[in-house]
């Protein structure tokens, strides 16, 4: 087989920053073959009302007119059943968990689910959906890390699920061989979100090479087989979502590297080229375009194109420019996952 068509794509788990970098990012959603995106709320400030969503998605809209941006919401303490009411009406689609201090601008994030329970409530009577950062910070005092913090927030995920089982829930970026078996353990109304980044890594993969580093981190061995495995099995709670999250270079290659991996403009190039590898590019079109739609009850779509990539030998680029004086002055460039290396397939035309 040297050509795949199939109809555009859902990556149901994107950051798409602001200013200089938005400009660059934003426009490279539909390169990659992808068409609806649900964009992520840790900006600054953090993405808190439905004023700011709406304005948010506006700017979004004007960068890539074709795409359909599903808006989300951070939760935090001054968000209430009222605000979940009228986000729903506006159509922002879901609320963020972020736990505090895990990941990039998380500092305002939680520590306890309990008191969000009035939310969950109306988010739940709403139809929108909770998407969950599953780690807990880390404490060395209780011998908690970035290796097994995935893993021991999950009783969180299941209480929530009890509490709330006509909630739709998704765990986000799951990198554990634990986190899949309890998804799946889980009833239909929850589900999870795989990226491309943890199909390929391990933690051999990161440590000490700082553009591989996102959070949460790659696992072991046996936790990528789970990924993959449930990806091949065609589960359909399992879908995209490429936590694809830029850093100018200089802030990934300092002292302290910030967290995220950057693989938008070539979301489908990267995907049909991992799932060939394991033995599942028959799955390309079940995990990247059908089955985030179905769970998040997608109806009203812009435009879903159709991709036809081919099989074609090519190095990823080493660098994406961007910057804008203009804008805010921030310039420089993002250094995409797997720079330099070869993929198998490429897009040869999106109608």
């Amino acid at each position: 087989m040297d050509t795949i068509t199939i109809p555009t794509a859902a990556d149901m788990h994107i950051h798409l920053r602001q200013g200089s970098l938005m400009n660059m990012v934003t426009p490279a959603v539909a390169e990659g073959g992808v068409s609806i995106c649900y964009v992520m709320p840790n900006l600054q400030p953090t993405i808190s009302t439905t004023e700011m969503a709406l304005a948010y998605k506006a700017e979004l809209e004007q960068l890539a007119p074709k795409v359909t941006f599903l808006m989300s919401l951070y939760l935090n303490p001054a968000l209430t059943p009222e605000e979940i009411k009228k986000a729903a009406k506006a159509g922002v689609r879901g609320v963020k968990s972020y736990p505090r201090g895990v990941t990039t601008n998380s500092e305002s994030g939680i520590e306890s689910y309990d008191i969000y329970y009035p939310v969950f409530k109306a988010m739940e009577e709403e139809g929108m959906v909770l998407n969950l950062h599953g780690e807990i910070p880390s404490d060395a005092d209780k011998n908690v890390c970035v290796m097994n913090a995935e893993e021991k927030f999950l009783s969180h995920l299941k209480d929530i699920h009890l509490a709330f089982p006509k909630l739709k829930i998704i765990l986000e970026h799951a990198t554990t061989e634990a986190a899949v078996n309890m998804v799946k353990s889980l009833g239909e109304t929850v589900g999870c979100t795989i990226t491309v980044h943890h199909l390929q890594l391990i933690v051999d993969d990161w440590a000490g090479k700082c553009h591989n580093f996102c959070k949460p981190v790659a696992k072991f061995p046996s936790d990528r087989a789970a990924l993959r495995n449930v990806i091949k099995e065609g589960h359909p709670r399992f879908f995209l979502g490429t936590d694809s999250a830029p850093h100018p270079s200089h802030k990934k290659e300092g002292p302290e590297a910030c967290a995220g991996v950057f693989t938008t403009p070539l979301v489908l190039p990267y995907l049909a080229t991992i799932l060939e590898s394991i033995g599942g590019l028959d799955r390309l079109k079940d995990f990247a375009c059908d089955f985030g739609r179905k769970f998040y009850e997608v109806k009203d779509e812009k435009w879903v194109g159709q991709v036809k990539l081919v099989r074609e030998s090519w190095a990823t680029p080493m660098s994406y420019r961007f910057g804008d004086a203009g804008v805010d002055g921030e310039q420089g460039e993002v250094v995409p996952f797997m720079a330099g290396k070869q993929l198998a397939w490429k897009i040869a035309s999106i109608e």
